[in-house]
């Protein structure tokens, strides 16, 4: 039995190493079919871009003998066979540069020195200016106490120069999540810090280099205003909107089956509904990351985190302006939206809108399922699958100020029919202040979104629509008729009363009464709770009637 690559991300240790291997070598095919020099393709974290980029230098890098890695794979059956280890190679990633200033310097200085050294021999005999510029760069970078990227511009350029010289072809270049810096740096705040100095870097090497054969980079998202691709005669970008490039991150429906059932899983309706979803151009593409974890552990839960997204999402978020708010909410109700997506800059060199929905999209957190005006980005977004929404539960706290994991509670003390324990959750997220931001008649706002994020897989949530003979507060249906729904009404005052509790207790048998007059149950079959919540301040009162 072979074993699951989860994390490995050296192609020559996957096909080497007796790990399961889905081949994707065909993307180098499509790569030097195009022949395009600077080629960037931006997908969200865990789909396979570290190892593709590993896959793609193995190929090429003229210091290794990699004929014997390659056997059998699908690009040796091409014409480009006779490309493996033709040309001077210069592989980076910048996936580990991450969490603080001293981490993101220190892991682009390192990458950048691990090159220096594998090529060293290209810098012997140099004389003149040459000598001296090898002596400059190679004291910037030897400087390890130096917190910062001041002097390094040159530091890839110059290399590629001399391997040019020494083997008297050009360079191949492959950059991986070459965004993870600036938007670690963006997010730590300290992004004035390094931008100068990655940029010129890779400015430098992709766009003034007369020693560049072609170049690859991965990344979440394009970075379209640091002058790294301004003026590029021949760039190619593709999003998760283009078909060029698709299959080759991710595993497709069939490969995914394959896989499953090499170790003894199916590819049934229950993990589809988890990890199913996502778009790539017009594929139907599984998150590997989440599709090898399930195959190791064999345990339907989400594996899907991510960190640095979510930080700087709920960063973005936090600056949204009205219109994204009101579209979030419609999103979170309907479980998508019509919208306008922004994939061609950052959100945080342009913060509006489009470009926030764009980020999502890009992160992995939404993925746009049908093209309504490609011409001016107007797309229709969804939520992928179960496990995504998990992550959306995080943000949709974060969005309306809760603790972690109040609205799973809220949520999974109604569907447990806990009286009691409902009741304390409900009242918890009252004590919090930013409860009291909300307008008095959308008292019952958060709640809601709660309820349409936690319970839209298997309850059909309904908020302030026309059912029976009126407009209820909140409907939840549940879509197995065997299971419980709920009705739930809310009621508030903002006058003092000195018997405030004597109000409290009469709004919430109005409620019940309402729920019962109105027939805000007309539609719903088996057994209905109906909840009747009565609030003043941070007092609150709750009837609970079973139909």
């Amino acid at each position: 039995m072979k074993k699951i690559p989860i994390g490995t991300k050296s192609f020559s240790r996957l096909v080497e190493g007796n790990y399961y291997f889905v081949d994707k070598t065909l993307m180098i095919k499509e790569f030097l079919d195009r022949g395009t020099d600077v080629t960037l393709i931006t997908r969200p974290r865990r789909f396979g871009k570290t190892i593709n980029m590993s896959m793609m230098a193995e190929f090429f890098d003229i210091t290794k003998d990699s004929k014997k890695i390659f056997n059998g794979t699908k690009i040796m059956e091409t014409p480009y066979a006779a490309e493996i280890n033709q040309y001077p190679t210069i592989f980076i990633s910048f996936a580990d540069a991450k969490r603080d200033k001293e981490t993101v310097v220190s892991t682009i200085r390192t990458q950048i020195q691990n090159q220096w050294d594998k090529y060293d021999f290209v810098f012997e005999n140099l004389k003149g200016f040459k000598k001296t510029n090898y002596e400059r760069l190679y004291e910037v970078l030897a400087d390890n106490n130096k917190n910062n990227l001041k002097g390094i511009d040159d530091a890839i350029s110059f290399l590629m120069e001399r391997m040019e010289d020494y083997y008297g072809k050009e360079v191949m270049v492959f950059i991986d999540e070459y965004d993870t810096p600036f938007v670690e740096a963006h997010t730590g705040g300290f992004y004035d810090e390094v931008r100068g100095g990655l940029a010129g870097l890779l400015h430098n090497s992709l766009k003034t280099s007369t020693s560049l054969k072609y170049a690859m980079l991965t990344g979440i998202q394009r970075v379209a205003k640091e002058n790294i691709f301004s003026d590029l005669n021949n760039l190619d970008v593709y999003t998760v909107i283009d078909n060029d490039y698709s299959e080759y991150f991710g595993f497709s429906i069939e490969e995914t089956k394959e896989l499953l059932e090499y170790y003894d899983l199916e590819l049934d309706e229950e993990v589809k509904e988890m990890y199913d979803g996502y778009k790539m151009g017009d594929k139907e593409i599984y998150n590997p990351w989440s599709i090898l974890n399930y195959a190791r552990r064999k345990v339907l839960v989400p594996y899907w985190v991510n960190t640095s997204a979510n930080t700087m999402l709920k960063q973005a978020i936090e600056k949204a302006d009205y219109d994204f708010k009101k579209q979030y909410e419609k999103l979170i109700k309907n479980n998508y939206l019509e919208t306008r997506v922004v994939l061609q800059t950052s959100f945080y060199e342009v913060a509006n809108t489009p470009n926030l929905w764009g980020m999502f999209v890009s992160a992995g957190y939404l993925t746009v399922t049908k093209s309504i005006d490609a011409l001016n980005d107007q797309y229709r977004v969804e939520i992928p699958n179960k496990e995504i929404r998990k992550e959306f539960i995080n943000l949709t706290e974060y969005y309306l100020a809760l603790q972690t994991g109040q609205l799973n509670d809220v949520v999974y003390n109604l569907l447990q029919e806990d009286r009691d324990e409902f009741f304390d959750s409900y009242q918890n997220i009252l004590m919090l202040p930013s409860y009291h931001d909300l307008n008095d008649e959308n008292s019952y706002h958060m709640m809601m979104l709660g309820m349409c994020i936690c319970l839209s897989n298997n309850y059909k949530v309904i908020s302030n629509r026309e059912e029976g003979k009126g407009r209820c507060d909140i409907i939840i249906q549940a879509k197995d008729e065997k299971k419980t729904s709920f009705v739930i009404e809310f009621k508030y005052f903002k006058e003092d009363k000195k018997d405030f509790e004597k109000a409290l207790d009469k709004l919430s048998n109005e409620a019940i009464q309402q729920i019962k007059d109105r027939k805000y149950d007309y539609n719903l079959k088996g057994k209905v709770i109906y909840i009747g919540l009565a609030r003043h301040g941070k007092d609150v009162m709750m009837k609970w009637i079973e139909r």
